[in-house]
Protein backbone atom coordinates (compact mmCIF):
# COMPACT_ATOMS: atom_id res chain seq x y z
CA UNK A 1 0.00 0.00 0.00
CA UNK A 2 2.79 2.41 0.86
CA UNK A 3 4.29 2.07 -2.62
CA UNK A 4 0.92 2.76 -4.22
CA UNK A 5 0.35 5.78 -2.01
CA UNK A 6 3.79 7.14 -2.93
CA UNK A 7 3.00 6.63 -6.61
CA UNK A 8 -0.32 8.43 -6.15
CA UNK A 9 1.40 11.32 -4.42
CA UNK A 10 4.03 11.62 -7.15
CA UNK A 11 1.33 11.61 -9.83
CA UNK A 12 -0.68 14.26 -8.00
CA UNK A 13 2.38 16.49 -7.58
CA UNK A 14 3.10 16.34 -11.31
CA UNK A 15 -0.47 17.41 -12.09
CA UNK A 16 -0.40 20.19 -9.49
CA UNK A 17 2.84 21.62 -10.89
CA UNK A 18 1.20 22.08 -14.27
CA UNK A 19 3.75 23.20 -16.84
CA UNK A 20 6.54 23.36 -14.26
CA UNK A 21 8.41 26.05 -12.38
CA UNK A 22 9.78 27.82 -15.46
CA UNK A 23 6.35 28.35 -17.03
CA UNK A 24 4.83 29.29 -13.69
CA UNK A 25 7.53 31.95 -13.35
CA UNK A 26 6.72 33.24 -16.84
CA UNK A 27 3.05 33.48 -15.86
CA UNK A 28 3.94 35.51 -12.79
CA UNK A 29 6.17 37.87 -14.82
CA UNK A 30 3.13 38.76 -16.94
CA UNK A 31 1.26 39.81 -13.79
CA UNK A 32 -0.89 36.68 -13.95
CA UNK A 33 -1.54 33.97 -11.38
CA UNK A 34 -1.69 30.27 -12.16
CA UNK A 35 -5.01 28.45 -12.42
CA UNK A 36 -4.63 26.93 -8.96
CA UNK A 37 -3.57 30.21 -7.37
CA UNK A 38 -6.67 31.89 -8.80
CA UNK A 39 -8.98 29.20 -7.48
CA UNK A 40 -7.28 29.28 -4.09
CA UNK A 41 -7.83 33.03 -3.83
CA UNK A 42 -11.36 32.83 -5.18
CA UNK A 43 -12.91 30.13 -3.00
CA UNK A 44 -13.36 30.04 0.76
CA UNK A 45 -10.17 28.75 2.37
CA UNK A 46 -9.84 24.98 2.05
CA UNK A 47 -13.24 24.55 0.39
CA UNK A 48 -12.24 23.83 -3.22
CA UNK A 49 -12.57 20.18 -4.25
CA UNK A 50 -10.94 19.22 -7.53
CA UNK A 51 -12.82 17.03 -9.99
CA UNK A 52 -11.10 15.09 -12.78
CA UNK A 53 -7.59 15.49 -11.39
CA UNK A 54 -6.09 12.62 -13.37
CA UNK A 55 -7.95 12.98 -16.65
CA UNK A 56 -5.41 12.39 -19.40
CA UNK A 57 -5.50 12.05 -23.17
CA UNK A 58 -4.36 8.74 -24.67
CA UNK A 59 -3.08 7.03 -21.51
CA UNK A 60 -1.96 3.51 -22.47
CA UNK A 61 0.60 2.69 -19.79
CA UNK A 62 -0.40 3.66 -16.27
CA UNK A 63 2.82 2.30 -14.74
CA UNK A 64 4.85 5.36 -15.70
CA UNK A 65 4.81 8.94 -14.51
CA UNK A 66 4.84 10.28 -18.06
CA UNK A 67 2.06 12.89 -18.09
CA UNK A 68 2.63 15.09 -21.18
CA UNK A 69 -0.26 17.48 -20.44
CA UNK A 70 -0.76 17.58 -16.65
CA UNK A 71 -4.41 18.10 -15.83
CA UNK A 72 -5.13 18.55 -19.56
CA UNK A 73 -4.44 22.27 -19.08
CA UNK A 74 -7.51 22.97 -16.92
CA UNK A 75 -8.42 22.67 -13.24
CA UNK A 76 -12.08 21.88 -12.53
CA UNK A 77 -14.10 21.43 -9.36
CA UNK A 78 -16.37 23.01 -6.78
CA UNK A 79 -16.24 24.80 -3.47
CA UNK A 80 -17.89 27.59 -1.54
CA UNK A 81 -17.75 31.36 -1.81
CA UNK A 82 -19.15 33.12 1.24
CA UNK A 83 -20.54 29.70 2.16
CA UNK A 84 -22.42 29.20 -1.15
CA UNK A 85 -21.77 26.27 -3.47
CA UNK A 86 -20.04 27.29 -6.73
CA UNK A 87 -18.69 25.16 -9.59
CA UNK A 88 -15.76 26.43 -11.64
CA UNK A 89 -12.94 25.77 -14.05
CA UNK A 90 -9.66 27.59 -14.48
CA UNK A 91 -7.59 27.09 -17.60
CA UNK A 92 -3.88 26.52 -16.96
CA UNK A 93 -1.81 28.55 -19.40
CA UNK A 94 1.39 26.87 -18.20
CA UNK A 95 0.22 23.62 -19.85
CA UNK A 96 0.23 23.91 -23.64
CA UNK A 97 -0.97 27.51 -23.36
CA UNK A 98 -4.24 26.35 -21.80
CA UNK A 99 -5.26 25.04 -25.22
CA UNK A 100 -8.55 23.17 -25.43
CA UNK A 101 -8.59 19.54 -26.53
CA UNK A 102 -11.09 16.71 -26.24
CA UNK A 103 -10.41 15.79 -22.59
CA UNK A 104 -9.88 19.42 -21.56
CA UNK A 105 -13.42 20.10 -22.80
CA UNK A 106 -14.73 16.92 -21.18
CA UNK A 107 -13.51 18.12 -17.78
CA UNK A 108 -15.28 21.44 -18.22
CA UNK A 109 -18.49 19.78 -19.40
CA UNK A 110 -18.42 17.48 -16.38
CA UNK A 111 -18.51 20.34 -13.87
CA UNK A 112 -21.03 22.26 -15.98
CA UNK A 113 -23.38 19.29 -15.72
CA UNK A 114 -22.80 19.05 -11.98
CA UNK A 115 -23.53 22.76 -11.56
CA UNK A 116 -26.82 22.40 -13.44
CA UNK A 117 -27.88 19.27 -11.52
CA UNK A 118 -27.13 20.90 -8.18
CA UNK A 119 -28.50 24.34 -9.00
CA UNK A 120 -25.26 26.21 -8.39
CA UNK A 121 -23.62 29.14 -10.24
CA UNK A 122 -20.90 28.27 -12.73
CA UNK A 123 -17.73 30.30 -13.24
CA UNK A 124 -15.14 29.87 -15.97
CA UNK A 125 -11.69 31.42 -15.66
CA UNK A 126 -10.40 31.65 -19.23
CA UNK A 127 -6.69 31.79 -20.05
CA UNK A 128 -6.17 29.91 -23.29
CA UNK A 129 -4.50 30.19 -26.65
CA UNK A 130 -7.47 28.49 -28.29
CA UNK A 131 -8.05 25.08 -29.81
CA UNK A 132 -5.43 22.35 -29.53
CA UNK A 133 -4.71 22.23 -33.25
CA UNK A 134 -3.03 18.81 -33.16
CA UNK A 135 -6.31 17.27 -31.98
CA UNK A 136 -8.15 18.66 -34.98
CA UNK A 137 -11.89 18.29 -35.08
CA UNK A 138 -11.98 16.77 -31.59
CA UNK A 139 -11.13 20.23 -30.24
CA UNK A 140 -13.97 21.75 -32.23
CA UNK A 141 -16.37 19.13 -30.92
CA UNK A 142 -15.19 19.99 -27.40
CA UNK A 143 -16.05 23.65 -27.92
CA UNK A 144 -19.44 22.70 -29.30
CA UNK A 145 -20.25 20.61 -26.24
CA UNK A 146 -19.43 23.56 -24.00
CA UNK A 147 -21.51 25.99 -26.10
CA UNK A 148 -24.46 23.61 -25.95
CA UNK A 149 -24.34 23.49 -22.16
CA UNK A 150 -23.94 27.27 -21.91
CA UNK A 151 -27.17 27.59 -23.89
CA UNK A 152 -29.18 24.87 -22.15
CA UNK A 153 -28.16 26.18 -18.72
CA UNK A 154 -28.92 29.81 -19.63
CA UNK A 155 -31.61 31.13 -17.33
CA UNK A 156 -31.25 28.08 -15.06
CA UNK A 157 -28.03 28.89 -13.21
CA UNK A 158 -25.96 32.09 -13.31
CA UNK A 159 -22.95 31.68 -15.63
CA UNK A 160 -19.97 34.00 -15.30
CA UNK A 161 -16.90 34.18 -17.53
CA UNK A 162 -13.61 35.63 -16.32
CA UNK A 163 -11.01 36.49 -18.95
CA UNK A 164 -7.55 36.41 -17.34
CA UNK A 165 -5.39 35.94 -20.40
CA UNK A 166 -5.97 35.36 -24.11
CA UNK A 167 -9.28 34.03 -25.39
CA UNK A 168 -9.13 33.64 -29.13
CA UNK A 169 -11.03 32.04 -31.98
CA UNK A 170 -13.76 29.64 -30.94
CA UNK A 171 -12.84 30.15 -27.29
CA UNK A 172 -14.62 33.53 -27.24
CA UNK A 173 -18.07 32.11 -27.86
CA UNK A 174 -18.52 30.41 -24.51
CA UNK A 175 -17.99 33.72 -22.65
CA UNK A 176 -20.33 35.41 -25.13
CA UNK A 177 -23.05 32.89 -24.22
CA UNK A 178 -22.72 33.43 -20.47
CA UNK A 179 -24.48 36.06 -18.36
CA UNK A 180 -21.53 38.25 -17.40
CA UNK A 181 -17.96 38.70 -18.66
CA UNK A 182 -15.13 40.11 -16.53
CA UNK A 183 -11.81 41.33 -17.97
CA UNK A 184 -8.52 42.57 -16.50
CA UNK A 185 -6.52 45.53 -17.80
CA UNK A 186 -3.39 44.70 -19.81
CA UNK A 187 -3.64 40.89 -19.46
CA UNK A 188 -7.08 40.03 -20.91
CA UNK A 189 -7.67 39.70 -24.65
CA UNK A 190 -10.65 38.45 -26.66
CA UNK A 191 -10.85 38.29 -30.43
CA UNK A 192 -12.05 36.00 -33.20
CA UNK A 193 -8.98 36.68 -35.32
CA UNK A 194 -5.78 38.09 -33.86
CA UNK A 195 -3.73 41.10 -34.98
CA UNK A 196 -1.45 39.04 -37.26
CA UNK A 197 -4.32 37.51 -39.21
CA UNK A 198 -6.07 40.88 -39.51
CA UNK A 199 -2.91 42.50 -40.85
CA UNK A 200 -2.39 39.71 -43.38
CA UNK A 201 -5.98 39.82 -44.62
CA UNK A 202 -6.97 43.50 -44.41
CA UNK A 203 -3.66 45.31 -43.95
CA UNK A 204 -4.83 46.87 -40.68
CA UNK A 205 -2.15 47.17 -38.00
CA UNK A 206 -3.59 46.85 -34.49
CA UNK A 207 -2.24 45.77 -31.11
CA UNK A 208 -3.86 42.95 -29.09
CA UNK A 209 -4.88 45.49 -26.41
CA UNK A 210 -6.51 47.82 -28.92
CA UNK A 211 -8.20 44.98 -30.77
CA UNK A 212 -9.54 42.98 -27.88
CA UNK A 213 -8.40 44.32 -24.53
CA UNK A 214 -10.49 45.05 -21.45
CA UNK A 215 -11.05 48.70 -22.38
CA UNK A 216 -12.15 47.86 -25.93
CA UNK A 217 -14.70 45.26 -24.87
CA UNK A 218 -16.03 47.32 -21.95
CA UNK A 219 -16.23 50.68 -23.73
CA UNK A 220 -16.72 49.94 -27.43
CA UNK A 221 -17.99 46.46 -28.24
CA UNK A 222 -20.01 45.81 -25.08
CA UNK A 223 -18.84 42.17 -25.06
CA UNK A 224 -17.57 42.53 -21.48
CA UNK A 225 -19.56 43.83 -18.51
CA UNK A 226 -16.84 44.53 -15.94
CA UNK A 227 -13.25 45.78 -16.04
CA UNK A 228 -10.71 45.38 -13.24
CA UNK A 229 -7.22 46.83 -12.81
CA UNK A 230 -5.76 43.48 -11.66
CA UNK A 231 -6.76 39.91 -10.92
CA UNK A 232 -7.32 40.50 -7.22
CA UNK A 233 -9.78 43.33 -7.86
CA UNK A 234 -11.49 41.20 -10.50
CA UNK A 235 -12.14 38.35 -8.06
CA UNK A 236 -13.49 40.83 -5.49
CA UNK A 237 -15.90 42.20 -8.10
CA UNK A 238 -17.14 38.69 -8.92
CA UNK A 239 -17.77 38.04 -5.23
CA UNK A 240 -19.83 41.22 -5.03
CA UNK A 241 -21.85 40.28 -8.11
CA UNK A 242 -22.59 36.83 -6.68
CA UNK A 243 -23.90 38.42 -3.48
CA UNK A 244 -26.81 39.86 -5.49
CA UNK A 245 -27.69 36.66 -7.36
CA UNK A 246 -29.64 33.53 -6.49
CA UNK A 247 -28.00 30.14 -6.98
CA UNK A 248 -30.55 29.16 -9.61
CA UNK A 249 -33.85 30.13 -11.21
CA UNK A 250 -35.93 28.40 -8.53
CA UNK A 251 -34.37 30.32 -5.65
CA UNK A 252 -34.59 33.95 -4.60
CA UNK A 253 -31.47 36.10 -4.22
CA UNK A 254 -29.89 36.27 -0.74
CA UNK A 255 -31.57 38.67 1.69
CA UNK A 256 -29.37 40.88 3.86
CA UNK A 257 -30.18 43.15 6.78
CA UNK A 258 -31.86 46.37 5.57
CA UNK A 259 -29.85 49.61 5.56
CA UNK A 260 -30.97 53.17 5.18
CA UNK A 261 -29.31 55.18 2.40
CA UNK A 262 -26.19 56.98 3.59
CA UNK A 263 -27.02 59.97 1.36
CA UNK A 264 -29.91 62.30 2.29
CA UNK A 265 -33.28 62.08 0.52
CA UNK A 266 -33.58 65.86 0.78
CA UNK A 267 -31.07 66.11 -2.09
CA UNK A 268 -33.66 64.58 -4.43
CA UNK A 269 -35.42 67.95 -4.54
CA UNK A 270 -32.47 69.55 -6.33
CA UNK A 271 -30.60 66.79 -8.23
CA UNK A 272 -32.97 66.87 -11.20
CA UNK A 273 -32.84 70.42 -12.61
CA UNK A 274 -36.02 72.40 -13.25
CA UNK A 275 -34.66 73.17 -16.71
CA UNK A 276 -35.67 70.12 -18.72
CA UNK A 277 -32.65 70.49 -20.98
CA UNK A 278 -29.99 70.50 -18.27
CA UNK A 279 -28.12 67.23 -17.62
CA UNK A 280 -27.56 65.53 -14.26
CA UNK A 281 -26.26 62.18 -13.02
CA UNK A 282 -29.10 59.71 -12.46
CA UNK A 283 -26.79 57.61 -10.27
CA UNK A 284 -27.10 60.39 -7.70
CA UNK A 285 -30.83 59.69 -7.61
CA UNK A 286 -30.41 55.92 -7.38
CA UNK A 287 -27.94 56.12 -4.50
CA UNK A 288 -30.41 58.10 -2.42
CA UNK A 289 -33.12 55.44 -2.52
CA UNK A 290 -31.21 52.13 -2.24
CA UNK A 291 -29.78 50.40 0.82
CA UNK A 292 -26.50 51.86 2.01
CA UNK A 293 -26.44 54.09 -1.10
CA UNK A 294 -24.64 51.12 -2.69
CA UNK A 295 -25.23 50.64 -6.43
CA UNK A 296 -23.29 48.01 -8.39
CA UNK A 297 -23.27 49.00 -12.04
CA UNK A 298 -23.24 46.48 -14.89
CA UNK A 299 -21.86 47.56 -18.29
CA UNK A 300 -20.77 50.81 -16.61
CA UNK A 301 -18.50 51.89 -19.47
CA UNK A 302 -20.74 50.89 -22.39
CA UNK A 303 -23.74 52.77 -23.81
CA UNK A 304 -23.52 55.37 -21.05
CA UNK A 305 -26.85 56.94 -21.96
CA UNK A 306 -28.41 54.07 -20.02
CA UNK A 307 -27.56 52.81 -16.54
CA UNK A 308 -28.20 49.27 -15.32
CA UNK A 309 -27.07 47.45 -12.21
CA UNK A 310 -27.91 45.82 -8.90
CA UNK A 311 -28.83 47.30 -5.55
CA UNK A 312 -30.87 46.36 -2.51
CA UNK A 313 -34.04 47.79 -1.06
CA UNK A 314 -34.82 46.61 2.47
CA UNK A 315 -32.15 43.94 2.09
CA UNK A 316 -33.58 42.43 -1.10
CA UNK A 317 -31.88 42.51 -4.50
CA UNK A 318 -33.41 44.68 -7.21
CA UNK A 319 -32.33 45.33 -10.78
CA UNK A 320 -32.09 49.05 -11.55
CA UNK A 321 -32.57 50.49 -15.04
CA UNK A 322 -32.33 54.22 -15.74
CA UNK A 323 -31.85 56.75 -18.51
CA UNK A 324 -28.67 58.79 -18.03
CA UNK A 325 -29.26 62.44 -18.96
CA UNK A 326 -25.49 63.11 -18.84
CA UNK A 327 -25.00 61.24 -22.12
CA UNK A 328 -26.99 61.82 -25.31
CA UNK A 329 -29.64 63.44 -23.08
CA UNK A 330 -30.66 59.93 -22.04
CA UNK A 331 -31.95 59.02 -25.50
CA UNK A 332 -32.37 55.37 -26.38
CA UNK A 333 -30.09 54.19 -29.18
CA UNK A 334 -28.98 50.86 -30.62
CA UNK A 335 -26.41 50.04 -27.94
CA UNK A 336 -28.42 51.21 -24.93
CA UNK A 337 -31.42 49.23 -26.19
CA UNK A 338 -29.35 46.05 -26.26
CA UNK A 339 -27.88 46.86 -22.85
CA UNK A 340 -31.26 47.41 -21.20
CA UNK A 341 -33.01 44.47 -22.84
CA UNK A 342 -30.27 42.02 -21.93
CA UNK A 343 -30.25 43.16 -18.29
CA UNK A 344 -34.04 43.05 -17.96
CA UNK A 345 -34.12 39.50 -19.30
CA UNK A 346 -31.38 38.39 -16.90
CA UNK A 347 -33.26 39.78 -13.91
CA UNK A 348 -36.47 38.12 -15.06
CA UNK A 349 -34.65 34.77 -15.38
CA UNK A 350 -33.50 34.92 -11.78
CA UNK A 351 -36.45 36.39 -9.88
CA UNK A 352 -34.97 39.87 -9.42
CA UNK A 353 -37.55 42.71 -9.30
CA UNK A 354 -37.10 45.60 -11.73
CA UNK A 355 -37.05 49.27 -10.77
CA UNK A 356 -36.91 51.72 -13.70
CA UNK A 357 -36.08 55.43 -13.44
CA UNK A 358 -37.33 57.22 -16.54
CA UNK A 359 -36.01 60.42 -18.10
CA UNK A 360 -36.04 59.81 -21.84
CA UNK A 361 -36.65 62.35 -24.63
CA UNK A 362 -37.00 59.64 -27.27
CA UNK A 363 -35.02 57.39 -29.56
CA UNK A 364 -31.79 58.90 -30.88
CA UNK A 365 -32.40 60.33 -34.37
CA UNK A 366 -29.92 59.87 -37.20
CA UNK A 367 -29.18 58.06 -40.43
CA UNK A 368 -26.61 55.82 -38.71
CA UNK A 369 -29.19 54.73 -36.15
CA UNK A 370 -31.83 53.98 -38.78
CA UNK A 371 -29.39 52.11 -41.03
CA UNK A 372 -28.08 50.22 -37.99
CA UNK A 373 -31.54 48.93 -37.16
CA UNK A 374 -32.74 51.08 -34.27
CA UNK A 375 -36.25 49.80 -34.98
CA UNK A 376 -35.16 46.22 -34.42
CA UNK A 377 -32.89 46.99 -31.48
CA UNK A 378 -35.37 49.34 -29.84
CA UNK A 379 -38.01 46.63 -30.04
CA UNK A 380 -35.83 44.44 -27.83
CA UNK A 381 -36.64 46.66 -24.84
CA UNK A 382 -40.36 46.41 -25.56
CA UNK A 383 -40.03 42.64 -25.80
CA UNK A 384 -37.92 42.25 -22.66
CA UNK A 385 -40.18 44.30 -20.38
CA UNK A 386 -43.35 42.76 -21.82
CA UNK A 387 -41.95 39.27 -21.34
CA UNK A 388 -40.87 39.85 -17.74
CA UNK A 389 -43.06 38.46 -14.96
CA UNK A 390 -41.06 39.65 -11.94
CA UNK A 391 -42.30 42.67 -9.94
CA UNK A 392 -41.84 45.84 -11.99
CA UNK A 393 -41.97 49.45 -10.78
CA UNK A 394 -41.39 52.56 -12.87
CA UNK A 395 -40.70 56.09 -11.67
CA UNK A 396 -40.77 58.96 -14.17
CA UNK A 397 -38.33 61.65 -13.05
CA UNK A 398 -38.57 64.12 -15.90
CA UNK A 399 -39.04 63.48 -19.64
CA UNK A 400 -41.05 60.56 -20.96
CA UNK A 401 -41.78 61.19 -24.61
CA UNK A 402 -43.26 59.14 -27.41
CA UNK A 403 -42.37 55.52 -28.02
CA UNK A 404 -39.48 55.78 -25.57
CA UNK A 405 -42.02 56.43 -22.77
CA UNK A 406 -43.62 53.10 -23.60
CA UNK A 407 -40.26 51.33 -23.96
CA UNK A 408 -39.10 52.37 -20.49
CA UNK A 409 -41.71 50.10 -18.94
CA UNK A 410 -44.89 52.12 -19.04
CA UNK A 411 -47.90 50.52 -17.42
CA UNK A 412 -49.01 49.30 -20.84
CA UNK A 413 -45.94 47.02 -21.01
CA UNK A 414 -46.58 45.41 -17.66
CA UNK A 415 -45.28 47.67 -14.90
CA UNK A 416 -47.11 46.74 -11.70
CA UNK A 417 -46.79 50.23 -10.29
CA UNK A 418 -45.94 53.49 -12.05
CA UNK A 419 -45.13 56.72 -10.23
CA UNK A 420 -44.02 60.18 -11.35
CA UNK A 421 -42.29 63.09 -9.74
CA UNK A 422 -43.99 66.50 -10.14
CA UNK A 423 -41.22 67.37 -12.62
CA UNK A 424 -42.38 64.64 -15.04
CA UNK A 425 -43.28 65.60 -18.61
CA UNK A 426 -45.26 62.83 -20.31
CA UNK A 427 -46.33 63.41 -23.88
CA UNK A 428 -46.15 62.15 -27.44
CA UNK A 429 -43.22 64.50 -28.00
CA UNK A 430 -41.48 67.42 -26.30
CA UNK A 431 -43.17 70.84 -26.07
CA UNK A 432 -40.83 72.38 -28.66
CA UNK A 433 -41.52 69.75 -31.31
CA UNK A 434 -45.22 69.55 -30.56
CA UNK A 435 -45.60 73.34 -30.76
CA UNK A 436 -44.02 73.43 -34.22
CA UNK A 437 -46.70 71.02 -35.42
CA UNK A 438 -49.81 71.92 -33.43
CA UNK A 439 -49.41 75.70 -33.65
CA UNK A 440 -47.62 75.95 -36.97
CA UNK A 441 -50.16 78.30 -38.59
CA UNK A 442 -50.44 80.55 -35.55
CA UNK A 443 -46.66 80.93 -35.42
CA UNK A 444 -46.31 81.57 -39.16
CA UNK A 445 -49.08 84.20 -39.15
CA UNK A 446 -47.77 85.99 -36.09
CA UNK A 447 -46.09 89.42 -36.28
CA UNK A 448 -43.36 88.03 -34.02
CA UNK A 449 -43.05 84.30 -34.79
CA UNK A 450 -40.30 83.67 -32.23
CA UNK A 451 -42.25 85.32 -29.40
CA UNK A 452 -45.43 83.47 -30.44
CA UNK A 453 -43.56 80.19 -30.56
CA UNK A 454 -42.10 80.66 -27.06
CA UNK A 455 -45.56 81.53 -25.73
CA UNK A 456 -47.07 78.41 -27.31
CA UNK A 457 -44.27 76.22 -25.96
CA UNK A 458 -44.99 77.38 -22.41
CA UNK A 459 -48.70 76.95 -22.98
CA UNK A 460 -48.21 73.39 -24.22
CA UNK A 461 -45.87 72.57 -21.33
CA UNK A 462 -48.29 73.88 -18.73
CA UNK A 463 -51.33 72.14 -20.22
CA UNK A 464 -49.94 68.82 -21.40
CA UNK A 465 -46.27 68.22 -20.46
CA UNK A 466 -46.93 67.21 -16.88
CA UNK A 467 -47.82 64.01 -15.03
CA UNK A 468 -51.48 64.83 -14.35
CA UNK A 469 -53.00 64.04 -17.75
CA UNK A 470 -51.48 60.57 -17.53
CA UNK A 471 -52.48 60.18 -13.89
CA UNK A 472 -56.05 61.17 -14.76
CA UNK A 473 -56.22 58.20 -17.13
CA UNK A 474 -55.02 55.86 -14.35
CA UNK A 475 -51.71 55.13 -16.07
CA UNK A 476 -49.84 56.53 -13.07
CA UNK A 477 -50.59 55.23 -9.62
CA UNK A 478 -49.45 58.42 -7.94
CA UNK A 479 -47.50 61.63 -8.33
CA UNK A 480 -45.06 61.61 -5.44
CA UNK A 481 -42.74 63.88 -3.51
CA UNK A 482 -39.20 62.89 -4.65
CA UNK A 483 -38.16 62.53 -1.01
CA UNK A 484 -40.75 59.75 -0.59
CA UNK A 485 -39.43 57.67 -3.47
CA UNK A 486 -37.78 55.03 -1.29
CA UNK A 487 -40.86 54.69 0.89
CA UNK A 488 -43.05 54.05 -2.15
CA UNK A 489 -40.58 51.51 -3.51
CA UNK A 490 -40.39 49.68 -0.19
CA UNK A 491 -44.15 49.37 0.10
CA UNK A 492 -44.70 48.46 -3.54
CA UNK A 493 -42.01 45.78 -3.53
CA UNK A 494 -43.39 44.33 -0.30
CA UNK A 495 -46.87 44.12 -1.81
CA UNK A 496 -45.45 42.33 -4.87
CA UNK A 497 -43.26 39.79 -3.10
CA UNK A 498 -45.67 36.92 -3.85
CA UNK A 499 -46.53 38.05 -7.36
CA UNK A 500 -47.48 35.28 -9.77
CA UNK A 501 -48.22 35.87 -13.41
CA UNK A 502 -49.20 33.12 -15.84
CA UNK A 503 -48.51 33.40 -19.55
CA UNK A 504 -49.65 31.41 -22.60
CA UNK A 505 -47.79 28.12 -22.93
CA UNK A 506 -45.26 28.12 -25.74
CA UNK A 507 -41.84 26.75 -26.58
CA UNK A 508 -40.31 30.21 -26.54
CA UNK A 509 -40.91 33.61 -28.06
CA UNK A 510 -39.04 35.11 -30.99
CA UNK A 511 -37.24 38.21 -29.71
CA UNK A 512 -36.15 40.61 -32.50
CA UNK A 513 -32.41 39.84 -32.40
Amino acid sequence: MEDKLNFLQQRREIVHKGGGEKRIEEQHKKGKQTARERLEQFFDSGSFVEVGTFVQTGLEDASTLDIPLPGEGVVTGYGTIEGRLIYAFAQDFTVSGGSLGEMHAAKICRVMDLAAKNGAPFIGINDSGGARIQEGVMSLDGYGNIFYRNTVNSGVIPQISVIMGPSAGGAVYSPALTDFVFMVDNTSYMFITGPQVIKAVTGEDVTPEKLGGAKTHNDTSGVAHFRAKDESECLDMINKLLSYLPSNNLNDPPVLDPQEPTLPAEDLLTIVPDDANRPYDVVDVIKRVVDGSDFFQVHEHYAKNAVVGFARIMGRTVGIIANQAKFLAGCLDINSSDKIARFVRFCDCFNIPLVTFVDVPGYLPGVHQEYGGIIRHGAKILYAYSEATVPQISIILRKAYGGAYIAMNGRCLGADFAYAWPTAEIAVMGPEGATNIVFRKEIENSDNPEEERNKRVEEYRDRFANPYITAARGWLDDVIDPRDTREHLVKALDSLKDKFEDRPRKKHGNIPL
